[in-house]
């Protein structure tokens, strides 16, 4: 951090703000310097002077002198910040409400412009051109608006939002002022400033950026792809947009997620001398930028002769430079690199090393000196043209100063995280968050010390204190922890004692009485259970530093009575609180706004709760947290808070004394402020802005100047008693180091710096002791040390009666073990439990708790976990078990391994079952319809012949069996109804598919349940041969039995597939672990184990079993298999020898024999028969199982089918659903590009209303134009007019030097210098530039020296003035002309821009008729399936014939044209047939056509005969007509009928032609007035015409100053000619009237 001097502030003749006009008049304060971090806002305001925003200034730093000047923002914090060094300009805007951008000048830092645009909340970037007056702005949210200003004259350009995009950088193209680049985090902008005269316009370039794999992406249009892109089989190809549904303006900037890459990302930009733009990111890539045509190009560096490039790695530019000498750039590894570029490649050298991380790299305006900014806030200067070192000019930190204080005595001051400055020394104590305390010797501010270090504890120290004497330190730590120490180096600083206050503690403050000398330490604590604040208070005798056992006790906790601890709760809650030195306590109230004043005296104290009540209560202007500060001097109460206004308060009246603006909210507000002991200065330190503010009062009473002069000299007396021998003392002191066996890491050197009037010491956020803490976590805190030493004298103390109770503690387990021996040899029933032997019970209960405790937690988490398993048990249960109408399961084979499964349905919903009855009742409906319909139309003939009928009952047998085939499926075989389905040739409307599909899936439906039907029967069947198989094997194992036979009965059971219900049931075989059952569970089932067995003993003590197995052997029936196998008991006598046997026993024996070969017999007929019985059961079991096998290969095949049958309908549903959707993809197109349409139709609109305006802008522009030639003409032609009473041979080298024009040396240092941009005139703007330089020059050619001989001054005067004026009208024509041409390129673009935009609407409805074509193509060539027998379509050849212009239609059509053909034949045949007896008749009437001619002519005759009897008409009637009269009178009066209907008639005709030629007399004026309106704007269009010809032709200026001066001479001579006529006219009307009067004189004398 660097050491600040003291800075001019530029607020220092402007007034600050009171908050009372009285006591404002009085006291005052104003900024004496400020100091703080350096961000990426910076730049040169001039050759030498950079400037930067700080907080609520602007910092400006001469880098030659290292003065500073401060300018002041009047509103709060700067917000964005820009420099114009050329100008010597600089812009910022403040962060209020609607804010303001503010334009001032500098040196004289003089507020030229105060800029309202209509943002609301604030600005983020500022930017100003390099030539002209122009400033660009962006805002954050809500507007996102950049604008462009002309900050000379107010007025904003023109302005254009981009919604929720953030701005990183913005810039004006050096070289041309009508070109921005915009930068955010992702994207790069070029945005063109299009002018037409005094309106202009921002026009949107956006740049595509590559890949971060450094690939340029094509380009791909997603909205508007190749319409005419048709797949032959799936239809049109629509763009992604329309796929996804979009419509609006989301389907214009749609991509697809696969196809968005991500692009690198800009990290720094810069323009070049051709309007490119360089570019560095993140992926380590430099990019060019051509601003025109938007194309991006990679540079690469020049690689070696070996083909490999140089620099291997990837470099992050983080800044970048352009100068003439190249392209400087650096980034975090803290070297700035020079780039030679030559077309794509460039060479780079290491300009210097600073070993940083370099965040900015900046020109002055004349591009001697390169400013160097690090990330840390150091700044350095490099020279490129001396190729030297980088010159450091400000060593500052980018973090946030956390505390200051004044180094004393003098105005020093000092600055670190948690630190005070001892007064009676010049040492400093240094606070770390790992509780140590560092005090460093700052003797000589530029070399300091660390000279001791004291680790108090593992608290966090949070602040510390020194009293005015000098005296004690107190030191605040977390946990409520406060260290008193002695201040004094001769005491090596040393720990005093603590206290430890059971509440958290808010703040402290130190009282210094000097009369009884004691030292006052207040404590603000809060309390937690109510909503009030407390006071501990105590006092430090200075008898603790000699003599400190007396105060502490031995582990170091001071003692309550020997420092008079007091405690006082007071009525509000407090966030500070100080203490006067009578008993008075300010404190800042945190529930309301004011200032609480107390008095520690018991008549303030409420008498119930003790409780001490505020005095007054001053209601304070700020808002948000606070803390109060007292003077040294205790006359000034100063109160800070969030807001960042600084209040200076009178301690005895509450009066305002001061108020300034020192920091604002944005930042954080103030954290902390300081009085220097004088208190002429006032330290004052932001939060987040990062500023340290010195103030110093402007204007001040001089009474209260004496009291703070008196209370300092009083200061300086007690001080100089001992300054000398502690300052003596810590000048011997050693310089502290890490021990490097303990660690192995030294001590951080710190760099001070002094400055011309005052010195400082700063440590900042920066953790910069985070190394030398980290090395001592190992150490022992003074805490610690206190309590060994106290754990090692009390160790001291009872060492005996430790050693005895260790010995009996070793002959009672002695005990103890004996007596468990003996316990183990008792019985069982004498043994106690193992815990009787526990001594600590206590101890065992608790182990017992916690392991029950756990039990119960792991009991509880597993029991949660059931729960969920069985909440999804249920869910996955109800979704896809219950909901199931049909579950699914399956049926395998006995014999083979064949398995079919049903189909598993849903039960449908009410919903769905009205739609299908919906449908249904519609087909009927259309079906009735389309009947009654074709009876109508139709006509059937009356008769039809038996052959006939015989054709169509085989026609119609065969459209019955090619139905299948025509409706593509065979549903119909397997349970589905197609009778109710739409014709496949049908299907042309949304509403018919729609239907379809739902009739489709109700087939689909029926055979599902069809299948399921049959599957039910053979599971049904199977389940009764598995019974039957059941009951033939109960007879198979007795007969095995009897036959003694060890085989293995084949019993086939169902498995779990075959009855699925069984998964859903857990079986106690499956459980694998031991049941855990609960006391009560295990009672019941020990309960209900005995109640069974009790219940089987009974069971078999019966009577009736014990009489049955005495009376009948336990068997009520004696089988005849029993009797066979009970064997025929010897006689006795059969182990005596043979021979022995008499008669009666061989006749026995015989009788034994052949019982016993009967018996064999017996068995062997029985055996045979259990044999063949074995068989026949065995055979029926494999015929029973082949049978039912085959069923279910049948069952296999309808399930086959059925899947083939559903599959097919499915195949139906996916194309009609596929039809729909891309139907409605069409849909969604069209709506797509009428939204589109109706947005280029807007934009057209707009587009030719300003090419209208244009023109008519252009038109009167041409006529000014034109004007300005003509008068620089007259001008020309006057000049030897003006000057025609001066000889010939002057006029003529007059004439010369009006026609000489002075050489201007535009820019002339430019050249001479590393600016890279050159000369950057040619725009219209540079009017008033080029003026003043002509004037400028102009001012040489108009000195006497170049009069010629013999002219007279006052010509020469007139001469001067004349030719500046004919050159301030050749500029201005010139300037007309830029303009001119500069508003025909404007009309031109603007042309062209129309002509994009009727081609673009040209392509929309092209490409909307092709949309409906493909519609009406959709909904006529329909997706037909058909079902192909095997073999029914033959080709000859493999090659496919193309039926791409084929007809698929009915054979009905084809059927019934034929008969429509046969019809009409017959009708031909007949019409033959009657054509010929008609021509047989006409003989026949030939001649009797001859005979009525003749009795024609017999008849003429007697008719003529009759005519020529004279009988009128009337005559006749009279004769005829029986009643005449009546008649006649009939006749008369309809005509009068008649003749009244006429003359209405005619009324009417007449009314309504009198009506039409009104009308058409409308019509006629209308026709005339638009034809008057339309002749005019021929007329105009006509002069426009003529003029823009005239405009053209005029390209070539010579051509048209030769016409111009051509018409204006002949217009010249005319008006000459004219003005000669005039003169003789006038000549002879003079003489005519003297002749007059002198006839009248003499004719009439007397009169």
């Amino acid at each position: 951090m660097e050491a600040s001097g003291e800075a001019r502030s530029a607020g220092q003749a402007r007034g600050e703000p009171g908050a009372e006009a009285s006591s404002a008049e009085e006291a005052s304060l104003e900024v004496r310097w400020v100091q703080g971090p350096i961000s990426n806002k910076i730049g040169f305001v001039n050759n030498h002077t950079v400037c930067y925003p700080c907080g609520n200034y602007i910092l400006f730093l001469d880098t030659e002198t290292k003065k500073k000047t401060v300018l002041e923002c009047q509103t709060g914090q700067v917000g964005a910040f820009a420099v114009n060094g050329n100008s010597k300009v600089v812009a910022f805007s403040d962060r209020k409400l609607n804010p303001f951008i503010y334009i001032y000048t500098f040196p004289e830092l003089n507020k030229l412009r105060e800029l309202k645009g209509n943002v609301q909340l604030d600005y983020t970037l500022l930017a100003f051109s390099f030539t002209g007056p122009y400033l660009a702005s962006y805002s954050s949210i809500p507007e996102f608006v950049l604008s462009v200003w002309n900050w000379q004259e107010n007025i904003l350009l023109c302005s254009e939002s981009q919604p929720g995009v953030t701005a990183t950088a913005l810039s004006f193209n050096p070289m041309n002022w009508q070109q921005l680049c915009f930068v955010n985090e992702s994207s790069l902008t070029i945005w063109d400033i299009e002018r037409n005269n005094e309106e202009h316009y921002l026009k949107r370039n956006p740049v595509k950026f590559p890949d971060e794999q450094g690939s340029l992406p094509p380009h791909e249009d997603f909205f508007s792809p190749d319409p005419h892109s048709e797949n032959p089989y799936y239809g049109p190809v629509m763009p992604i947009s329309a796929i996804a549904g979009l419509v609006g303006d989301e389907a214009e900037t749609f991509m697809p997620r696969d196809i968005i890459k991500p692009s690198v990302h800009p990290t720094v930009h810069c323009w070049t001398a051709t309007s490119d733009v360089y570019m560095g990111c993140e992926e380590g890539y430099l990019l060019a930028i051509n601003a025109e045509t938007l194309k991006v190009s990679f540079l690469q560096q020049v690689p070696e002769p070996d083909g490999k490039p140089k620099d291997l790695k990837k470099r992050v530019v983080l800044s970048m430079a352009l100068c003439k000498d190249g392209l400087y750039t650096a980034g975090s590894e803290g070297i700035v690199f020079c780039h030679r570029i030559r077309g794509l490649q460039y060479e780079m050298t290491v300009c210097v090393d600073i070993s940083q991380p370099i965040s900015s790299l900046i020109f002055s305006p004349d591009y001697t000196t390169l400013l160097i900014v690090t990330k840390q806030g150091t700044t350095y200067t490099y020279r490129p043209a001396h190729s030297g070192e980088a010159v450091k000019l400000l060593d500052a930190c980018s973090s946030c100063v956390l505390s200051a204080d004044f180094l004393t005595p003098g105005n020093k001051y000092c600055v670190a995280t948690a630190m005070a400055c001892c007064p009676s020394s010049n040492s400093v104590a240094v606070g770390t968050e790992r509780g140590e305390i560092y005090f460093i010797d700052v003797t000589e501010v530029e070399t300091p010390r660390v000279v001791h270090r004291i680790f108090l504890s593992k608290c966090p120290v949070l602040s510390l204190h020194y009293d005015q004497s000098g005296q004690f330190l107190i030191a605040r730590a977390t946990e409520g922890h406060i260290f008193i120490l002695d201040a004094r180096p001769s005491k090596l600083f040393q720990v005093l004692g603590y206290i430890v206050l059971a509440d958290e503690v808010l703040g402290l403050s130190v009282v210094s009485g000097f009369k009884n000398d004691l030292v006052e330490v207040v404590v603000l604590l809060k309390v937690a259970e109510v909503q009030r604040a407390r006071l501990e208070i105590f006092c430090l005798p200075s008898a603790l530093t000699t003599d400190n056992d007396k105060y502490v006790n031995e582990r170091g906790v001071l003692k309550a009575s020997a420092i008079k601890k007091e405690q006082y709760d007071l009525d509000y809650p407090l966030s500070s609180a100080v203490k006067l030195k009578d008993d008075v306590v300010y404190g800042y109230c945190t529930c309301a706004p004011f200032i609480c004043k107390y008095h520690l005296s018991e008549q303030n104290m409420l008498k119930d709760l003790s409780v001490f009540l505020s005095e007054k209560r001053t209601p304070s202007n700020q808002f948000g947290p606070g803390f109060l500060c007292l003077s040294p001097n205790s006359r000034w109460l100063a109160s800070a808070a969030e807001d960042g206004v600084l209040f200076i308060y009178h301690t005895f009246t509450m009066d305002v004394l001061a108020q300034k603006h020192c920091h604002s909210y944005q930042g954080g507000g103030i954290r902390s402020m300081v009085f220097s002991l004088d208190g002429k200065f006032i330290l004052v330190n932001g939060i987040n802005d990062g500023a340290l503010v010195c103030l110093k009062w402007k204007s001040i009473k001089k009474i209260e100047v004496k009291e703070a002069t008196f209370h300092w000299r009083s200061l300086l007396a007690i001080w100089n008693k001992s300054t000398s021998k502690e300052n003596a003392a810590l000048k011997s002191m050693a310089e502290w180091n890490f021990d490097p066996e303990s660690t192995s890491e030294s001590l951080p050197e710190e760099k001070f710096e002094e400055a011309p009037e005052s010195s400082s010491v700063e440590l900042t956020e920066d953790k910069s002791f985070t190394s030398l803490n980290s090395a001592i976590t190992s150490e022992m805190t003074w805490i610690d040390q206190k309590m060994k030493k106290v754990i090692r004298e009390e160790t001291r103390k009872f060492a005996n009666q430790k050693k005895e109770l260790k010995m009996g503690i070793k002959k009672l387990r002695k005990n103890i073990q004996k007596m468990m021996h003996e316990n183990e040899q008792m019985p069982d029933i004498e043994k106690l439990e193992q815990q009787e032997f526990n001594l600590d019970i206590e101890e065992q209960e608790r182990v017992e708790a916690e392991a029950e405790q756990e039990v119960a937690r792991l009991r509880k988490e597993i029991d949660m976990e059931n729960l969920a398993n069985c909440y999804l048990q249920d869910v996955i249960k109800r979704e896809c078990w219950d909901s199931m109408c049909v579950k699914g399961r399956a049926v395998k084979c006995f014999h083979i391994a064949c398995e079919v499964k049903n189909y598993p349905l849903k039960e449908r919903s009410e919903e769905e079952l009205e739609t299908l009855e919906k449908v249904l009742q519609l087909k009927k409906i259309e079906a009735v319809d389309l009947k009654v319909r074709k009876e109508i139309v139709e006509i059937e003939p009356e008769t039809v012949l038996p052959k006939e009928e015989e054709e169509m009952e085989e026609e119609a047998v065969a459209d019955d069996s090619a139905s299948y085939f025509l409706v593509g499926s065979l549903s119909s075989q397997y349970g589905g109804d197609t009778s109710i389905l739409y014709h496949q040739l049908d299907l042309h409307t949304r509403e018919q598919k729609v239907n379809q599909i739902i009739l489709l899936q109700d087939i689909i439906y029926q055979v599902k349940t069809a299948f399921n039907k049959e599957f039910d029967i053979v599971a049904q069947q199977k389940a009764h041969e598995i019974a039957r198989v059941k009951e033939r094997n109960l007879r198979i194992r007795e007969i095995l039995a009897q036959l003694d036979l060890q085989e293995e009965v084949w019993e086939p059971a169902l498995t779990d597939d075959e009855i699925p219900e069984r998964v859903l049931t857990v079986q106690d075989s499956e459980i694998k672990v031991e049941k855990y059952l609960t006391p009560q569970e295990r009672a019941k089932a020990e309960m209900l184990a005995k109640l069974e067995m009790e219940r089987r003993l009974a069971a078999l003590d019966s009577d009736r079993l014990r009489a049955l197995n005495d009376m009948m052997g336990g068997v009520l029936e004696v089988k005849k298999e029993d009797i066979l196998k009970i064997d025929i008991p010897p006689p006795p006598f059969i182990s005596k020898p043979e021979s022995v046997w008499n008669e009666e026993e061989k006749k026995i024996f015989r009788e034994y024999e052949k019982k016993v070969k009967e018996l064999n017999e017996e068995r062997e007929k029985h055996r045979r028969a259990v044999e063949a019985e074995l068989k026949k059961l065995q055979a029926s079991i494999q015929e029973a199982t082949q049978s039912f096998d085959e069923t279910m290969c049948k069952l296999f095949e309808r399930k086959v089918n059925s899947e083939m049958v559903i599959y097919q309908e499915e195949l139906k549903i996916i194309n009609l659903l596929y039809s729909l959707l891309l139907d409605e993809e069409l849909d969604t197109r069209e709506a797509g590009l009428h939204h589109f349409l109706r947005k280029k139709r807007k934009e057209k609109v707009k587009s030719t209303k300003t090419i209208q305006r244009t023109n008519r802008k252009i038109d009167a522009y041409v006529d000014t134009y034109e004007s300005a030639i003509a008068e620089e003409k007259i001008l020309e032609s006057d000049f030897k007019k003006e000057f025609a009473d001066i000889p010939a041979y002057l006029l003529d080298r007059l004439v010369k030097l009006y026609r000489r024009r002075p050489k201007i040396q535009k820019m002339k240092t430019l050249f001479n210098t590393a600016n890279p941009y050159g000369d950057r005139s040619g725009s219209a703007e540079d009017y008033k530039e080029a003026l003043t330089l002509l004037m400028k020059a102009m001012d040489e050619l108009d000195k006497p020296e170049h009069m010629p001989n013999g002219l007279d001054l006052s010509v020469w005067d007139r001469f001067c003035l004349a030719r500046r004026n004919k050159m301030e009208s050749e500029q201005q024509v010139k300037w007309k002309a830029l303009t001119l041409a500069e508003m025909q390129a404007f009309l031109q673009r603007r042309i062209d821009d129309d002509e994009k935009m009727k081609s673009e609407i040209g392509n929309i409805f092209q490409e909307l008729t092709w949309l409906q074509e493909e519609k009406m193509k959709l909904q006529l060539n329909l997706t037909v399936q058909f079902l192909l027998k095997q073999g029914q379509v033959e080709l000859e050849s493999t090659e496919l014939p193309d039926f791409t212009d084929a007809i698929l239609i009915n054979k009905s059509v084809i059927e019934e044209l034929n008969c429509t053909i046969m019809a009409e034949g017959e009708k031909k045949i007949a019409s033959m047939v009657e054509c010929k007896d008609f021509s047989k008749g006409i003989f026949q009437l030939e001649w009797e056509h001859k005979k009525m001619k003749m009795q024609i002519d017999d008849l003429k005759q007697k008719a003529q005969d009759i005519l020529t009897l004279r009988v009128s008409k009337d005559h006749q009637l009279f004769l005829t007509v029986l009643n005449y009269d009546s008649r006649i009178t009939h006749q008369v009066s309809m005509m009068e009928q008649t003749l009244s209907v006429m003359d209405k008639l005619h009324k009417k005709n007449v009314k309504n032609c009198q009506k039409i030629i009104k009308e058409l007399e409308k019509c006629i004026s209308l026709k005339e007035q638009a034809n008057y309106e339309l002749s005019l704007e021929l007329q105009e269009m006509l002069v426009s015409v003529s003029e823009r010809k005239h405009i053209f032709e005029a390209a070539d200026t010579r051509l048209v100053f030769e016409k111009i001066a051509h018409q204006r001479y002949r217009q010249i001579l005319k008006q000459k000619q004219l003005r000669d006529n005039v003169k003789e006219k006038i000549k002879q009307f003079k003489v005519l009237q003297a002749e007059a009067e002198r006839l009248r004189s003499r004719i009439f004398p007397a009169l």
